[in-house]
């Protein structure tokens, strides 16, 4: 099985961190998706979804953070 990657676009590489995220527009209070993040892109896709006022929370990728 291959290694879950990077949400980012145009990269492969291996996730090492989740960010928790929600779209109170579109999305229940309760309802948490996860994009998954290398070191590289962690800092960026946690601004991108911080700046709009998504991001919920940001973890290592080890499964703790579930989408809901």
């Amino acid at each position: 099985m291959e290694p879950d990657v990077c949400s980012s676009k145009g990269c492969r590489a291996p996730a090492t961190w989740a960010l928790s995220w929600n779209n109170p527009k579109i999305h229940t209070p309760d309802r948490r998706k996860i994009w998954l993040a290398c070191d590289e892109h962690k800092d960026s896709l946690s601004a991108f979804l911080s700046a709009r006022g998504f991001l919920q929370e940001t973890g290592p990728h080890d499964g703790t953070l579930q989408p809901r």
